[in-house]
């Protein structure tokens, strides 16, 4: 994979626009749409068998995706803020919808992702948060110690605003 460097500059998408990817039970693309295509930057070629991780923008917590994974492998459905990275450096925001794809006995055999454009509002809401966990993230020199150090500084934050995460993200 390529190493992108972000430029700060954001792209935005349109208000009927959906961003849709289908993912195997590794997080490895199985499906792009147009949309996904021109927000990220990346051809068909490039993303199918690429990890979903191609359009992790550096500053958006790691702890984000542990619960995002945790609540997927779950069998649950979640909905978050994301910032991705686009190829080209530019980046942009989604509200991602994420539910695992189950076969006829009920096991997981995939993920299916849509996201759309996010309100301003939110976006602005979640930054200083993301700010914090990223911070917590980084005084730890080991990534996985410092990914646990913010999940938990988040699960705290929840336990003290008395919601889960699902609503947490819902009254933003």
């Amino acid at each position: 994979m390529k190493t992108v460097t972000p430029t700060g500059v954001e792209r935005t998408l349109g208000e009927e626009e959906l961003i849709v990817s289908k993912t195997d039970v590794k997080g490895r693309i199985t499906y792009a749409n147009d949309v996904f295509m021109r927000m990220a930057k990346y051809s068909a070629d490039e993303l199918i068998g690429a990890p979903h991780s191609i359009v992790r923008h550096p500053d958006m917590p790691r702890c984000v995706f542990k619960l995002l994974w945790d609540t997927i492998e779950a069998k649950q459905e979640i909905f978050a803020y994301v910032l991705n990275l686009a190829g080209d450096g530019c980046h942009y925001w989604v509200y991602a919808h994420v539910t695992p794809t189950f076969d006829n006995q009920g096991n997981i055999i995939g993920y299916h992702s849509n996201r759309r454009k996010p309100d301003r509002g939110p976006i602005e809401k979640v930054k200083p948060i993301y700010d914090l966990l990223l911070k917590e993230e980084a005084k730890h020199a080991n990534a996985k110690e410092g990914m646990n150090a913010s999940f938990n500084m988040m699960v705290d934050f929840l336990k003290q605003q008395g919601v889960g995460y699902d609503q947490f993200v819902l009254s933003l």
